[in-house]
């Protein structure tokens, strides 16, 4: 039986297996770190393009983060040591930022997490580097879409699985994978927090979604299959067919009414091209 508590100030801030039901402050404190992440991944567009390495592009990350009085939560976390993950192409997601140089044609995933007065802005969103193929192109779209999709699924009185079931028809209608091996995740004052959120399932089924609850939805598609691999580094996942993936996440919170995005983009630049 799923487990909710109420978040109180004095309440101490650990990972659990209940799910946290937040109020106004909590509201405010993810508009402002959901805000500065949305920023970050805006003032990225200019410099993903061929020629540019994934460290100059996590070097900016850091910069801004920093410079906005915030902390990069990946930096430092079970020894992680980069500042934000910069996935290209095959790789499914947390893909470390290093000396590879981006190409004409690449699809790049770049996801951040600002913590900002102590809650967590989390947020990744896709870029075409140069001129894209169109099947590549085309996964984007439909990964964005699917993003979308379950978010107006995320209302009070559904379940996270009417949020899955519509991720996984539209990209199974693409004919696409979702992979299983990674899921949305539970925030706020706490990276990684109860309720997982799966992107596969099936209507009315899983926790009840309630106001106050805050996780993130975001979808990893495969133009392949959605079989997985870890590499030896420990972080990097890959397709084991080594066909494309894409991938898009918001942070969101549950409200009497439906849901509150709090990553969208300040100007504009929900999905590429931009």
């Amino acid at each position: 039986m799923t487990e909710y508590v109420n978040v109180t100030a004095d309440m101490p801030q650990a990972r659990s297996h209940a799910i946290k039901l937040h109020g106004p402050e909590g509201f405010e404190g993810m508009r402002k770190a959901g805000r500065l992440a949305a920023e970050i991944l805006d003032a990225l567009v200019p410099h993903v393009v061929p020629g540019v390495t994934t460290q100059e592009l996590d070097d900016i990350v850091r910069q801004m983060t920093v410079a906005a009085g915030a902390v990069p939560a990946t930096l430092g976390y079970r020894g992680y040591t980069h500042s934000c993950c910069i996935s290209i192409n095959h790789v499914v997601c947390h893909g470390i930022p290093g000396d590879r140089v981006l190409k004409d044609g690449d699809i790049v995933n770049i996801d951040v997490t600002p913590l900002l007065g102590g809650w967590h802005g989390d947020t990744s969103r896709m870029y075409l580097v140069g001129d894209v193929p169109i099947k590549a192109r085309r996964l984007v779209d439909v990964t964005y879409e699917c993003l979308m999709l379950g978010i107006e699924q995320a209302k009070p009185g559904n379940h996270l699985g009417d949020i899955s079931h519509a991720i996984q028809r539209h990209a199974e209608k693409h004919r696409y994978g979702v992979v299983r091996d990674f899921c949305g995740h539970g925030l706020g004052q706490v990276f990684h927090d109860a309720p997982e959120v799966v992107h596969v399932g099936r209507p009315g089924t899983g926790p009840e979604l309630r106001p106050g609850m805050f996780f993130t939805i975001e979808p990893m598609i495969n133009i392949g299959r959605p079989d997985v691999k870890l590499l030896d580094d420990g972080w990097t996942a890959v397709t084991r067919d080594r066909s494309l993936s894409a991938q898009f996440e918001h942070s969101i919170g549950i409200t009497e009414t439906g849901c509150e995005i709090f990553t969208t983009s300040p100007k504009g630049l929900h999905q590429p091209p931009y």
